[in-house]
Order: structure tokens, then sequence, then C-alpha cells
């Protein structure tokens, strides 16, 4: 073998050789459209290009593809070193709580298992059951973070996933096998773990959408709700009774979705959990509380307290995010008797991955930034007529959300209407329906992408996604009766009921 086929072939390592062709020829094309032709379109091209990386998750993970067109683009002035650092102390939290909160739910790994695990064997009815994951996932994350509750489901779904694996395989329960990748020694099975794969994708599904779902109900469901509370002025209650009128009616035609998803068994839906991985659960449920010591139970019931200092912690915003991850790790390992330095770092390896592709993510979203590449679109929606404006802010939200974050989306947004606002081009009234229709536009829609959500896009590259077959194509496919019904729900409210019921709110006085 000569260097240069070596140097292919270690590049990218074992992607197919057609995915090393498309980025080689994205590093080359992107500096010649950037300086021969428009900075702007170079960096629309940049941004469909980090989409196709995401796509590809399952052939490459998006961030040494998506890494190496991000250091080109800084290398070529489409953004610099500084604005990027800027975009990554803005969102400093988030990146903590990556870090520290996903670590500090594998420790608690144990009562989240034996929590799940009942609930799984209890409620046999598949429809009940993603009814449950869905509006659970909608009511803790109106009060957590997503992402957190994403990695607790993660986490709850691996643990399933592990279990029958290791019998399928061919092991006990006691065997210290635990390589979940390695399908080998299944044959006989390996039906029944498809379908098995079928059923854990659905409820993964449910769950995430479900997050969405509550986290656009309060000021502290996602990031950018508190930013637009900020600029409006307005508190926790205020917060939830004006968005009311809009997501309510989501939240019902949300759930009658996921009803009948399952019911008619469309869009990768429907799967019941197969009879012998049902049968493997309950007896793995028998004999680890057969074989539960003293020990053991003071563990569960420290990790319970633990749970209740971390919903309490999250909901009442005690400290930052990634702190109160931080302190579950510390109060988890000190009290379960976890003191080991290499047993402390396998509960990392899941969340640094992300936490660097989410860099990457914020470094695309610098160039943006600079590039000015959304700048058009809201100039349009500004100068829309007052008719117009609450859809358009709405639609065009939504659509930006889904191809770039959120958080920045609704960032831009608020405080663009919030310079309207001062400089007479609209009024108070008009400046409040607008934060409600940037509020809900940022958070419905988006869940078309993995892009739009972060919970999506931290599921789709965890670990847990190639196990259970998750790509970016099936999760948008999985997502899209989801993402019609949410976006159009919404998009009528919006029109319809917001300011209809604002102005009834305000004529009785709770506004």
């Amino acid at each position: 073998m000569n260097y240069s086929s070596a140097i292919l072939r270690n590049f990218l390592g074992k992607t197919p050789d057609w995915y090393k062709a498309c980025i080689l020829g994205f590093l080359i094309v992107n500096p010649i459209i950037y300086f021969a032709i428009s900075p702007f379109w170079a960096g629309w091209l940049l941004v469909a290009e980090f989409i196709f990386t995401l796509a590809m998750a399952l052939k490459c993970y998006p961030l040494q593809a998506g890494g190496l067109l991000v250091i080109e683009a800084v290398f070529i002035g489409m953004t610099s070193p500084d604005h990027v650092m800027h975009e990554i102390m803005a969102n400093i939290e988030v990146l903590l709580l990556l870090v520290f909160m996903v670590a500090g739910i594998f420790f608690m790994k144990q009562l989240l298992l034996f929590i799940f695990t009942k609930l799984l064997l209890g409620i046999r009815s598949k429809l009940r059951l993603s009814l449950a994951f869905c509006l659970s996932a909608a009511f803790l994350s109106a009060f957590l973070d997503a992402l957190t509750v994403v990695a607790v489901i993660i986490s709850v779904g691996t643990g399933f996933y592990a279990v029958y694996h290791k019998v399928a395989s061919g092991y006990t329960f006691d065997d210290n096998s635990d390589d979940i990748f390695n399908d080998q020694k299944i044959d006989m099975s390996r039906n029944t773990l498809e379908q098995f794969r079928s059923f854990l994708r659905s409820l993964m599904m449910h769950a995430g959408v479900g997050t969405a779902l509550g986290g656009v109900m309060t000021m502290v469901g996602e990031p950018q709700n508190l930013i637009i509370a900020a600029q409006a002025g307005w508190g926790f209650s205020e917060f939830f009774l004006r968005m009311l009128p809009v997501t309510l009616p989501v939240l019902i035609c949300g759930t009658l979705t996921c009803l009948a998803l399952e019911r008619f068994k469309v869009f990768g839906y429907g799967q019941r959990l197969p009879q012998k991985v049902w049968v493997v659960l309950a007896r793995y449920e028998r004999e680890q509380s057969r074989k539960l010591t003293d020990q053991d139970r003071l563990r569960l019931y420290v990790q319970a307290l633990i749970g209740i200092w971390l919903i309490c912690g999250l909901a009442f915003h005690l400290a930052a995010v990634g702190l109160i991850g931080l302190s579950v790790i510390i109060l988890a390992t000190a009290l379960c008797g976890i003191t080991e330095e290499h047993a402390l770092g396998k509960a990392f390896q899941d969340a640094l991955p992300f936490t660097a592709l989410l860099v990457v993510f914020f470094a695309v979203v610098s160039v943006i930034i600079d590039q000015g590449l959304f700048q058009p679109i809201i100039n349009f929606v500004l100068h829309a007529s007052d008719e117009t404006q609450l859809a358009l802010f709405y639609i065009f939200n939504g659509l930006l959300s889904a191809i770039s974050d959120n958080v920045f989306v609704g960032t831009v947004y608020i405080n663009e209407a919030k310079a309207a606002l001062a400089a007479g081009t609209i009024t108070q009234q008009q400046f409040e329906l607008i934060a409600v229709a940037i509020n809900t536009g940022t958070n419905l829609p988006s869940v078309a992408t993995p892009n739009g959500q972060a919970a999506f896009l931290f599921l789709l590259t965890s670990s847990f996604a190639p196990l259970i077959r998750l790509s970016y194509g099936r999760m948008v496919y999985m997502a899209l009766p989801y993402t019609i019904v949410l976006a159009l729900v919404g998009l009528v409210s919006v029109e319809l009921f917001l300011p209809k019921l604002t102005l009834w709110f305000q004529s009785i006085g709770i506004f």
C-alpha cells in the first residue's frame, strides 16, 4: 500500500468511499464559493453540508466531518475564533448540563431501571404505555430540562436492551458480558430483537415529542423561553397563561396523535413488546428483587432522595443545571460507595462526544450570524402587516429552528421585536402577541428535524440510536405526523385563538 492509499484509508476510517468523496468535495468547493461567488451563499452551503453530516450520523459520527468543515470556515474567514468562543460562552450552561447532568443520570441507572421495569411489566397495553411515556416526558420537561429527561429515557432504554441482548446472546443475568453492539451470537432470537428495537424506537420518539409538548408551556421548559420571558417582563404564571391559547390545543392534539399512531400502526409505530422479551424482563425483575440486599435497598433509597433533590433543584432553579448535575454525581458516588476513577470515567463516555459536537454546532451558528443568513427573512417579517405578522413570525421561526439552533433563532427574533417596539414600529399589545408566536414557533415545528431540538439531536447521536437502528431519516419520518399536527394546530391557534383569548384575559384582569 502506497502513502496516498494509506491516507485515503485513514481519512474518516471505515466510512464509505462516497461519503469521504462528498466531504472532500465540500472542503474544495466551500472556499471557491466564498471567495469567487458570495460569502452569503457559502454560508448557506455550509449549513446544508452540516445538516448532511447529521443525516449521515450512522455512517460517521458528525463531529469529525462537521468539525473539518467548521475548521475550514474559520480559516477562510466565514467567522472568527473569538465569535465561536462567544457563542460557546453564551451557551456554557448547556455544555455543563451535558457534561455533568448526563453523567449524574448514569449513577442513578439502578433506580431508573428498577422503576421503569415495573412500569413496563405492569402496563401491557402499548397504547397506554406510549401515552404514559409521552405525557410523563411532557410534564417533566415543563419543569426540568428536556436534555435531562431524554437522558433518563435513553438510560432506561439502554438498560432494557442490554438485559434482553445478554439473554438472547446465550448469557445469564450474572455474566459479565455486556457487548450490546455484537449481534453475532444472536440467531434464533434475531426477529424478536428487531421487534424489540421497533418497540423501543416508538417509545423514544413519543418521549422525545413529549419533551417539546411540555417544554413550550413554561418559562423554564426551554432556554429560549427564559430569554423571551425576560424581554417581555413575564413571570412564571403569566408566561404559562400567555402561552395557553396555543399550548393547550397543541397538547390535546399531540396526545391524540400519539394514540392514533399506536392505534393504526403507521409511521413506524404500533409494535408491541414481544412476549419473549416480556418474559426475560419479568425474570430479570424477579431475580433482581430476590437478590436485593439491605445495602442494595439502601442504595435505591439514596438514589430516590437524590432524584427528589434533582427535581426540586431544577424546578426552583436553585443553581445552574450543570452544577445540580455535578452535585448529583458527588452525592450518588459518595453515598453509594463509588470511589474509583475508572468507575467515574464510564459515566462521561456518552456525553462528551455530543458536547464536542455541540461546540461545532455553535461554530455553525457563529457563521450564520456573521454572514447574516437570516437577516433577509427577519426584515421581511418585521415589515409585514399586523394581520399577517403573527403567522409569519410563527412560520419563519419554525422553519429556521428546524435547521438551526432554536435558542439562537428565538433570541434573534425577540431582540428584533423588542427593537421594533422601542422604535414605535409595533404596539405593546402586538409585541406581546409576537412574543408568544416566537416562543411557540421555535418550540413546535422544530420537532421536524433533530437539528431543531437539542433533545432529539442528543438521542440521534447517542450510543443508543445505533442499537435501535434510529437514523436521521427514520427520526424525521417518525416525527412527520407529529410535525404536521403540532405545526398546523399551533399556527391555527396563533391566528384564531391567541388574539381573542389574550383580550379576554385582559378584560377580566388576569394580565
